[in-house]
């Protein structure tokens, strides 16, 4: 990089902190060995699959080490999509192996997983680090979303390994890179191969996290990009007064980012996924609660408003599920007589070949959300959800609702719409400070597990609400997260996602609030990440781990 912007030059003299215990270096840090652990779930099952490195202790990172240690040699993997932040964690690792002993080296493998399995990599140095901290994205080396879980990969990557004196990986990424991680940790050890596997805890989406993982390293940067982003739309609205904008977000497992962008802006209406499932709401009743709303706000002469839509919603519908389900499985059957038929006749050998209550749910829809439910599958033989516009499918129902209800004189008012989808703007934005520093010691913290001679563990930094002298450093095995889910018809070991809780203190304030939100113009305008400047602007964290940790 040789143009930076004034605003990155000023970034990169940002230093970000640190625990207590890790501030005079990762050796200079004691290991406390809590109590042993069992899996959130499937205990018997998870142990026999994970049999060397089940039930390992919870640690924590205390002041007192010796300060100096043998050198570690690291290998670098950013694995999945971007989140801002993965930069700063693999200068925190650099800097906490450097610290532990300065002959310690950090390789980066290029493009993701597959970079260990190619063996493609660059050797991290002082310039090349230097040159990224605090930066956004992950274009220091790249990233990819390869899975790692065959013997074959494991034994590649073992190989390339040892041609570079690697003798520990840390694998960034989410939860599926994590399970992973886990399994590689697992073999490792197993067959007394002498690398160890650490992981951190990535995904903008915010749904990796637990007692012990307070968030994910990405989410408050992209909350608070979409924020600026949606406080400006409520912003222009409430100028014009004549548009309802309907904002897709970025959250296809869990609805964290949506609630997360509710509570920071106090748009009229959140549509939150876990409570559709919980609920069991259907198309038309998610319909007719947003025509609600508009046509309430009509009344007042208000025809103007914000809608947030989680880009997940569709597969928490129930019959919007099943009607998915059914569409993957007869595509995949069809696929090759599929192909080859026009618009028009895709829609009407869908029709006739679904059963008689997904055929209702799918001739109910527009033509252009139909057509998108048909679009060529993921690799896992899956709907590209973020491709299907939930948004403006719902905006198009609404109008029709609004329609017989004008009819019937239930409403008078006129409604116009814009449609948005916040996704890519926020995955590699400058980091906050909250995420620049908490990133920074996720990584530190990983070499300082890593220096210990641990395995199977994820970096773990808590108490992160509070003054950084009370933040608490140590390592989660991972095995912990774990519990067993059906994927591609075999039960296999992941880490459980984390959803909204209906019953957690986010949800709880939002549903207090949301039905003044609905009917008032009651909106916030978060503007951009202040990184310089009083405390109580630039280092904030997000309202969900404020409210969760109050």
């Amino acid at each position: 990089m040789t143009a930076i912007s004034p605003l990155q030059k000023a970034r990169l003299a940002y230093k970000p902190k640190l625990p207590v215990a890790l501030r005079h270096g990762a050796a200079a840090a004691k290991l406390v060995e809590g109590k042993a652990t069992e899996s959130i779930a499937d205990q018997e099952q998870i142990k026999k699959l994970f049999q060397t490195t089940y039930g390992s202790p919870q640690l924590t990172f205390d002041v007192g080490g010796n300060g100096e240690g043998k050198a570690v040699n690291v290998g670098v993997i950013l694995s999945g999509g971007q989140a801002p932040g993965g930069h700063n964690v693999i200068a925190g690792i650099f800097d906490g192996v450097k610290s532990i002993n300065p002959a310690s080296r950090v390789f980066g493998f290029l493009k993701g997983p597959d970079g260990l399995v190619k063996n493609e990599y660059m050797e991290l140095t002082f310039e090349i680090i230097d040159a990224y901290r605090n930066t956004g994205g992950f274009d220091m080396i790249g990233s990819g979303r390869t899975k790692l879980e065959t013997e074959e990969q494991f034994e590649t990557g073992r190989a390339n390994c040892e041609k570079l004196g690697i003798n520990a990986l840390v694998v960034i990424g989410g939860d599926d890179s994590n399970t992973n991680a886990c399994l590689l940790a697992e073999y490792y050890k197993k067959n007394n191969i002498p690398i160890q596997v650490a992981g951190c805890p990535k995904t903008i989406d915010g749904d990796l996290k637990n007692e012990y993982i307070e968030t994910s390293f990405g989410f408050d940067t992209a909350c608070r990009v979409y924020s600026e982003l949606i406080g400006n739309i409520q912003r222009d609205a409430n100028s014009a007064k004549k548009y309802w904008h309907f904002i897709k977000l970025m959250g296809r497992s869990a609805s964290h980012i949506a609630l997360e962008c509710a509570l920071q802006t106090q748009a009229n209406i959140c549509i939150i996924s876990e409570e559709v499932a919980e609920k069991k709401m259907t198309l038309t009743g998610i319909v007719d609660y947003i025509a609600g709303i508009v046509a309430a706000r009509a009344a007042k002469s208000c025809n103007f408003g914000v809608a947030l839509i989680p880009e997940g919603l569709i597969e928490f519908v129930p019959e919007m599920k099943v009607l998915i389900s059914e569409l993957n499985d007869l595509l995949a059957k069809e696929e090759k007589t599929f192909a080859g038929l026009s618009k028009d006749e895709k829609i009407a050998f869908l029709s006739s070949h679904l059963g008689d209550g997904t055929a209702k749910t799918f001739n109910s829809l527009p033509q252009s959300i139909q057509l998108q439910l048909c679009m060529e599958r993921d690799p896992h033989g899956n709907v590209q959800v973020s491709l299907i516009e939930t948004e403006k499918l719902l905006s198009e129902m609404v109008a029709m609702k609004l329609k017989d209800m004008a009819a019937k004189g239930e409403y008078k008012g006129k409604f116009s719409t814009q449609h948005h989808f916040f996704g890519y703007e926020g995955r590699c934005a400058a980091p906050s400070n909250y995420d620049a520093d908490y990133c920074y010691s996720l990584g530190f913290t990983a070499a300082a597990l890593l220096g210990t001679g641990k395995t199977g563990y994820m970096s773990s930094v808590r108490n992160t609400t509070k003054d950084s002298d009370q933040w608490i450093a140590g390592g989660i095995p991972i095995t912990m997260m774990m519990n067993m889910e059906r994927r591609h018809g075999e039960d296999k070991p992941v880490i459980q996602k984390a959803l909204v809780k209906l019953d957690g203190a986010p949800f709880l304030k939002f549903a207090e609030m949301r039905e003044r939100w609905a009917i008032e113009t009651d909106y916030v305008y978060p503007g951009p990440i202040q990184y310089f400047g009083p405390t109580e602007v630039c280092d904030l964290v997000t309202k969900t781990i404020e409210l969760e940790q109050a």
